[in-house]
């Protein structure tokens, strides 16, 4: 077992590299942290480089790890390469994995992400799929890499339940089109659509929900079958994304 006791071991800098996206690809690694992100990437067959774990913390015993490198490093030096303020003890290295083939089929429900930028709102929007039993996740331009540290934690292993893919939102959205998917474009007024409550539960569905201050673009909207809103019935000024996506999951998902 390998045992690392200094920060300025090259390890420790390489792992600290991953943290940004054009290392992350250039080197088809991406990292997670805890127990929790552990077990699941385990359980759903991501494949685990390198495992590091802190002095005198133990691997729960429901958390199987054969045939993996296993490196013991000091608690300076997990907390040189985590991103989080108090460290959970353990820290992986993984390969990025392929992205899966989805057939869009027409009683299945998919999200559209055009261009969030906040990883915590991806990493929840992620999350509210995987719960609402959505089949696959879009990511279009502009929106934040689905392996950065921050969507990881957000999303707590979701990324591993179901495709999350980058793609071109209007080949999705006629590909939707062509196989009678009804594609619905959220709006952030009311000026612009419908409220979601007048849009009866739907068999299957493609959703789109947008960027954080500007909302879907323009172009993907008039592409849209329907234009919905989530009203605003208080003072504030607009919903947050990842809320409004889960209202909306939720209202229309077909239980």
């Amino acid at each position: 077992m390998k045992r690392i006791e200094s920060v300025k071991n090259p390890l420790v800098k390489k792992v600290k590299r991953l943290y940004k996206k054009k290392q992350r690809e250039k080197d088809g690694l991406f990292v997670i942290e805890g127990f929790h992100l552990l077990a699941e990437a385990l359980q759903y067959d991501v494949e685990i480089q390198e495992i590091f774990l802190q002095e005198e913390k133990e691997i729960p015993e429901d958390i199987h790890i054969p045939g993996i490198t296993l490196t013991l490093v000091s608690s300076q030096v997990l907390k040189e390469m985590s991103m989080t303020e108090t460290p959970q003890g353990v820290l992986a290295v993984c390969k990025l994995p392929k992205e899966q083939p989805v057939t869009i089929l027409e009683s299945d429900c998919y999200l559209f992400v055009d261009g969030v930028q906040d990883p915590g709102n991806l990493g929840t929007m992620i999350r509210t799929a995987d719960a609402a039993g959505v089949s696959a996740v879009v990511l279009g331009d502009g929106t934040v890499d689905p392996f950065n540290d921050k969507v990881m934690r957000s999303a707590q292993g979701s990324q591993f339940h179901l495709p999350v893919i980058k793609g071109n939102l209007e080949d999705w959205i006629q590909a939707c089109k062509q196989k009678g998917v009804p594609v619905l474009g959220s709006a952030l007024d009311q000026e612009k659509g419908t409220t979601h409550t007048a849009i009866e539960v739907q068999d299957g569905f493609a959703l789109i929900v947008g960027n954080e201050g500007a909302g879907v673009q323009a172009s993907w909207l008039e592409l849209s079958d329907q234009v919905i809103y989530v009203p605003i019935y208080g003072q504030a000024e607009s919903l947050n994304v990842a809320v409004a996506t889960g209202v909306l999951l939720y209202h229309l998902k077909k239980p």
